[in-house]
């Protein structure tokens, strides 16, 4: 079941599993495979999503790009938080990379994968109330303004 925490302004969900260090989330699908996005740490931190650009299909390891992310703020990858195939990218991503930021857990979804070492690599993420503290922790040590619950602008 699906739990909702909010840090600041930013949104955890329990129920998915979290490489802090990257800003990347996976879910965990029937079939075996990864669905794989950014979170809403991330997406606040960037602002405005313009362009979204998903490698193509095939393999990728721990850590090697899944695809690039631009917004008015910056530009960099989502890294692969597990070894694996890309089997699909999100089609929706090329008419509206907006969808990032307006649902990052869920319509906002980046690429579907197929792990492949994901009995050695699944010990680095994190889920449930573990990756809440985790997200928590590197919030306020990094003084992270997106996740800040107060709005500066229009004062």
């Amino acid at each position: 079941m699906s739990a909702t925490v909010k840090i600041g302004k930013c949104i955890i969900q329990t129920d998915l599993h979290y490489l802090v260090e990257d800003h990347s989330w996976v879910r965990f699908n029937d079939d075996g495979t990864l669905t794989v996005g950014i979170t809403d740490v991330a997406e606040n931190m960037a602002g405005p999503i313009l362009h979204v650009y998903p490698r193509k299909k095939g393999m990728r390891q721990k850590g090697q790009s899944l695809a690039t992310i631009e917004s008015g703020k910056w530009v960099g990858p989502l890294k692969a938080p597990v070894s694996g195939e890309i089997l699909e990218s999100n089609p929706v991503l090329d008419k509206d990379p907006g969808i990032v930021n307006r649902s990052p857990y869920g319509d906002g979804w980046i690429v579907r994968m197929k792990p492949a070492k994901l009995d050695e690599e699944r010990k680095f993420l994190l889920t449930g109330d573990e990756a809440v503290e985790a997200y928590r922790k590197r919030i306020e040590a990094q003084s992270l303004k997106a996740c800040a619950e107060v709005a500066t602008e229009g004062g």
